[in-house]
């Protein structure tokens, strides 16, 4: 609707009895020079309906509310459907791949919660269970749709969603030292992916469909899993000791805060990437 449209009716639904064009315009601010043309475009939406007011001449009456959102909801989702048919027929193909720059945690949490809802065969997650929670209803939904969901937590989740593996190598506090943020790595499909990194409530990260990328970040989480699946055939404390003693490793962590160092350059403003 137009402002007037919505002042008008609005106006029609808190009277709860006909107005005539007069009464819409003194209860809503529609200028009463454009009142009647605005109520003939919310009878021609069907949100409102003209009456008789006897010698008083034509009234108007609104559409119940919760009628109107049914209405708007059937008509949403035909459309929805119509774009969804048609729209891959006339889309030419990608001639350049996105990587564009997530600046906070809102737009983080947002883009990774369109990759989840996006995936129709296998969703890789990896992350905090702070960053996966707001994820999880729509994992859980892609799940039930038949969706393949494979998550890395690090922490204690009481709720897990997916085939869940509690990272177990380093503890939550460690992992954080190690990476310098809470990673966040989110996989559909194969196809796309979102990778960021929070401290407190700053985040920062990217979105990429670049088959490159997305193939390291769903080679990560594998690697993470495939990892904890191998340490379980052997006994704890060997391994345990390996994993904090090995000169080899010990090198690898030795880079303390890189991953975060390098996400927040890409999530700087002027970043690289097109979208």
């Amino acid at each position: 609707m137009s402002g007037y449209e919505a002042k008008a009716y609005v106006a029609l639904v808190a009277a709860g009895t006909p107005l005539n064009g007069y009464e819409v315009a003194k209860r809503s601010g529609v200028p009463r020079s454009t009142v009647y043309e605005t109520l003939g475009k919310l009878v021609s939406r069907g949100a409102a309906y003209e009456v008789r007011l006897g010698e008083a001449g034509v009234g108007y009456i609104s559409l119940p509310p919760m009628s109107l959102l049914d209405r708007m909801r059937r008509e949403f989702d035909q459309s929805i459907t119509t774009l969804s048919e048609t729209l891959p027929e006339v889309a030419a193909p990608a001639e350049v791949r996105l990587i564009h720059n997530l600046a906070d945690r809102s737009s983080l949490l947002t883009r990774a919660e369109d990759v989840v809802a996006a995936a129709r065969r296998d969703l890789f997650l990896s992350g905090w269970p702070a960053e996966l929670e707001p994820l999880k209803p729509l994992a859980r939904r892609a799940q039930a749709e038949g969706v393949d969901v494979s998550t890395v937590v690090f922490g204690e989740d009481p709720d897990p969603v997916g085939h869940t593996t509690r990272h177990r190598f380093s503890s939550p506090q460690v992992a954080l030292e190690n990476l310098g943020c809470r990673l966040l790595v989110v996989v559909a499909d194969r196809r796309q992916a979102v990778i960021g990194g929070v401290v407190n409530e700053d985040a920062w990260g990217v979105y990429t469909d670049d088959p490159a990328v997305v193939l390291v970040a769903v080679e990560y989480v594998r690697h993470d899993i495939a990892m904890h699946l191998i340490v379980e055939r052997f006994a704890a404390d060997d391994f345990e000791s390996f994993w904090k003693s090995d000169p080899a490793l010990l090198r690898l962590r030795a880079d303390h805060g890189a991953a975060a160092t390098l996400l927040r350059k890409a999530g700087a403003p002027g970043g690289r990437g097109q979208s």
